[in-house]
């Protein structure tokens, strides 16, 4: 038995947390679907393809500019499914309430998930709540699942980036994380700073019909941030991703909160945006069909596949960002926990 700890650290999303899940579970519970490391599973029942993902909230604070753990939880999980390119048809809710927890806050939470779910058109069609004694928990924890159809011959994944393809991110980075990290600490932010939580199937499906085939790979960059996605994509494809800072797409207010605390907005959790990787040959349709809706309107090229990757860096250099002064830099994925409790 290791006499080792769980930290703060292995719940970031970044590399511990893929440590963790690659020593403690995967031994366990191996099978050929969980091993793809994806968003969600897509399953074959008869005819049918089914996407399936599950997900953990424990955002904190509860509430705050742009959205609350409701909010959060209803999108992070359609999201999930979009990310197979699946059409979500229903949710289900798990709550876990501390004894003491105030009702009209749980009412708040509810209206939220409510709201959610009708202007994303996705149901929540079951649920459980559990009561657990004061101290014993946080407020409130979510648990939601979800499921969603996928369309017949669409198979999307990390590893299927290829010499060439176009990187595309569909918006700006770093709004959530910010947003979280402000209200946590009490620090006054331009007012215009706030969580990008956004449903993202509308805009999948958009792209998906704009160029079908198109798309080899969508990602959702939340914990980790966009450098932990790319990075992942980049070791499971066996490839190098070069990407370009002066297409970073980065609030004013988000660049200079990074700035003054010491954080890379490439590491930072985004709620609402998508990373994809598709055939060059498409690449301006696809960027035409995000822009074209609410949550895809800041949809920038952010760089290419390459095989070789910048020569300076060395053969262990996966993704690499050309800097707006003309160098290079290694981008790895996340390492340590900024900022714990980011959804």
């Amino acid at each position: 038995m290791s006499s080792k700890k769980i930290l703060l650290d292995h719940g970031s999303g970044g590399v511990a947390s893929r440590n963790l899940i690659e020593e403690i579970f995967l031994p366990r519970l191996d099978n050929p679907i969980l091993a793809q490391f994806e968003d969600s599973a897509v399953l074959q029942s008869g005819a049918a393809r089914l996407a399936f993902t599950t997900d953990g909230y424990v955002v904190d604070p509860l509430f705050f500019p742009g959205g609350d753990i409701g909010k959060l939880a209803v999108h992070g999980t359609i999201n999930d499914l979009a990310m197979q390119g699946a059409h979500p048809i229903g949710l289900s809710l798990a709550l876990i309430i501390e004894e003491g927890f105030a009702m009209a806050d749980l009412e708040r939470i509810a209206t939220s998930i409510g709201q959610a779910s009708r202007e994303s058109g996705v149901p929540v069609v079951t649920g459980d709540t559990k009561v657990v004694p004061r101290g014993k928990a946080d407020k409130i924890f979510i648990t939601t699942s979800g499921v969603g159809t996928v369309p017949d011959g669409l198979v999307l994944g990390s590893g299927m980036a290829r010499e060439g393809d176009a990187v595309l991110l569909s918006g700006t980075i770093g709004d959530h994380g910010v947003t979280i990290m402000a209200a946590r600490a009490g620090l006054a932010l331009q007012s215009s700073i706030q969580s990008d939580s956004a449903p993202l199937h509308r805009l999948v499906a958009a792209m998906l019909q704009q160029a079908p085939g198109a798309v080899r790979c969508l990602r959702d960059p939340t914990r980790g941030g966009v450098a932990t996605v790319l990075s992942e994509i980049a070791i499971k494809s066996n490839v190098r991703i070069e990407i370009n800072e002066k297409n970073l797409p980065i609030r004013p207010g988000v660049d200079t909160a990074c700035e003054m605390l010491g954080l890379d907005p490439l590491h930072l959790a985004n709620e609402g945006k998508c990373v994809v990787i598709a055939d060059p040959a498409h690449a301006e349709a696809l960027l035409a069909a995000m822009r074209a809706t609410r949550e895809g309107r800041d949809a920038v090229m952010l760089g290419h596949v390459t095989g070789a990757g910048a020569k300076s860096m060395g053969s262990h250099a996966k993704v690499v960002m050309n800097t707006a002064i003309g160098g290079a830099r290694i981008i790895n994925p996340l390492s340590g926990e900024p900022l714990p409790r980011i959804c």
